[in-house]
């Protein structure tokens, strides 16, 4: 059990006894020791071993011996004990956006609610609106944001549903039956969250492929069952199905399945125009047409018969990358291999879970030219957010770690500073004129007016050392929504100012959504590929923006973070001249 663990365990039996409505110093003691534990430097068993854990801040004596408990023994009777004793339906309750601890504890006190379904009836029936607190807004928001869940619960993030996708293709592809096989549908053309997973296979024997598919561990009930068409739900609630194709057929059903339905209409149309019937059996001439019958293997086939350019599947959302493909005038869209590095990282100094040194490394790993550093600001104080001390000793050691020569990858010193509810930035000028950039968020008051809102982060935007707009519009995938924004004057402010997007690619946000990115990309806004990652393991996060990316038609001219060490670094200095 490592720090990030224990760390966990930690902020666990702070919500639990946040629910179970103990002190909330007490609750803020275990709070406050998760955060230190993930600060560490060290393996956690060297400081138990030399009797240093003591020496930890924020972990006294009995959190210290629970933390040993947990390490050395690898349970913690108290944390199990709090498992059980919080019945699990308040732990759904929290899943509803704008019910925290302190709320559910009240609901539950009052009424024994221990599920969203007791929970809207007792909206419905005014039982709720007799709490204090429980206004006829909190109630409606409460409903709404009830019934966004149960939307989202039908999808998944594209990131996470990966796992499973890549599995069964993996074993798909080892049996001896199966000649070709591929993810099609919304997976493959990358959309941010998908309602189901589509695989095809070619193959001569489609009995045998459907007895394998049905009887895979990773299905939890068989939902319907042809002799060329499965469709079973998988554990976790993911719906998947398996078509078997003959080989002949393989390349239009691949192009078919992909969709979308409305990119599938216009080819369609495009094929009708040219003398021929496209379905997903291939490719015929008309009726009283004397064409040649096409014979195409593979989707650039298909497409080259259609007299087009090959349209990636990311692209195929409707008609402009068709009238593109026509022009040849279609993207030569980025690939993962054009980043040579990133601006959007955490590190223990504020929320994340790896050092400055830890973040560096894992960054040389990925063969990163450089790594920007954006902590938190002072006012997310829920995040250990850096006041001004704190943020030039990170910058000091930053320099430090730039000088020892001891990565190849170099450092840059960002923030990640809090916009204000009136616009103003969380540090005065006169602290951010030392900082290599500024990446400038929205981190709380999300439920302003479309036009304060839209006010707030053009005022930002207009702030000299701001050099990049962080997740634009807060959204929150399967989660929350945006909150209301113009995006299209931010978009206008931030290329009349020579501002940033960022693309945040934390895959629940993927923020600015793909479909904005192309036309403002067009007009000349900038974009960066940021991770938003709070550990080393999320730096991989960048190749879930590039799925976004190459969905919103960009290449690597419209990329900060593709450009080489040398330019950033010129690009940011000029920036900064610029306040001058």
């Amino acid at each position: 059990m490592d720090k990030h663990d224990v760390a966990r365990i930690l902020e666990d039996i702070a919500l639990f006894l946040s629910i179970q409505g103990e002190n909330p110093f007490k609750v803020r003691a275990y709070q406050n020791a998760a955060r230190s534990i993930e600060d560490i430097d060290e393996a956690i068993e060297t400081l138990i071993a030399e009797n240093r854990l003591k020496d930890v801040p924020g972990v006294g004596d009995k959190i210290r011996w629970k933390i040993e408990a947990l390490v050395l023994k690898g349970s913690l009777p108290f944390y199990e004990k709090l498992k059980k004793e919080v019945p699990p339906g308040l732990l759904e309750l929290m899943d509803v956006p704008s019910l925290g601890a302190k709320k559910v504890k009240q609901i539950y006190d009052a009424f024994e609610i221990q599920s969203v379904e007791q929970l809207v009836e007792a909206c419905e029936n005014g039982q709720l609106s007799t709490l204090k607190g429980f206004g006829p807004k909190t109630i409606e928001n409460i409903l709404r944001n009830i019934e966004n869940l149960k939307a989202y619960g039908k999808r998944m993030l594209w990131w996470d549903a990966k796992k499973l996708a890549y599995a069964m293709r993996e074993k798909l592809s080892k049996l001896k039956q199966v000649k070709k096989v591929e993810i099609a549908g919304s997976f493959r053309r990358k959309l941010e969250t998908v309602g189901d997973l589509d695989f095809l296979v070619a193959s001569n024997d489609p009995e045998f492929v459907m007895n394998w598919f049905s009887k895979q561990p990773s299905v939890e009930k068989v939902q319907a069952r042809g002799p060329t068409k499965s469709s079973v739900r998988l554990k976790g609630g993911l719906q998947a199905d398996l078509r078997v194709v003959p080989e002949e057929e393989f390349a239009y059903a691949l192009l078919y399945f992909t969709g979308s339905k409305d990119f599938d209409i216009f080819l369609r149309q495009r094929a009708n125009q040219l003398g021929f019937t496209l379905n997903e059996y291939g490719m015929q001439p008309l009726l009283g047409k004397r064409k040649k019958n096409p014979v195409c293997k593979t989707e650039e086939a298909i497409f080259q018969s259609l007299k087009l350019s090959y349209i990636p599947p990311e692209l195929r959302e409707g008609a402009a990358s068709i009238d593109a493909a026509e022009k040849g005038k279609l993207p030569k869209l980025v690939e993962e291999q054009d980043l040579r590095g990133t601006f959007h990282c955490h590190t223990a100094d504020s929320d994340g879970h790896n050092t400055l040194t830890e973040m560096a490394a894992a960054a040389e790993e990925l063969k990163w030219e450089y790594l920007g550093i954006a902590d938190h600001s002072k006012s997310s104080y829920q995040a250990n957010g850096m006041d001004e001390k704190r943020l030039f000793n990170q910058i000091d050691r930053i320099k430090e770690i730039n000088q020892s020569r001891k990565f190849k990858v170099y450092l840059l010193a960002g923030l990640e500073c809090d916009i204000l509810n009136d616009g103003t930035l969380d540090f005065p000028n006169e602290v951010l004129k030392h900082l290599d950039y500024v990446i400038t968020s929205v981190h709380r008051s999300f439920k302003m007016s479309e036009k304060e809102m839209t006010a707030r982060l053009i005022k930002a935007i207009e702030n000299p050392f701001t050099t990049m707009i962080g997740h634009v519009t807060g959204r929150l995938l399967l989660r929350r929504d945006p909150y209301l924004v113009n995006l299209p004057k931010i978009i206008d402010a931030c290329i009349a100012n020579g501002k940033i997007i960022e693309l945040n690619a934390y895959p629940s946000r993927l923020d600015m959504d793909w479909r904005f990115w192309h036309h403002a990309a067009e007009k000349g806004l900038m974009c960066s590929i940021n991770p938003d990652a709070h550990s080393t393991d999320e730096l991989q996060y960048c190749s879930a923006g590039i799925n976004c990316a190459r969905k919103g038609w960009l290449e690597k001219k419209h990329i900060l973070n593709t450009f080489p060490l040398a330019k950033v670094k010129s690009y940011l200095l000029e920036n900064k001249q610029n306040t001058h």
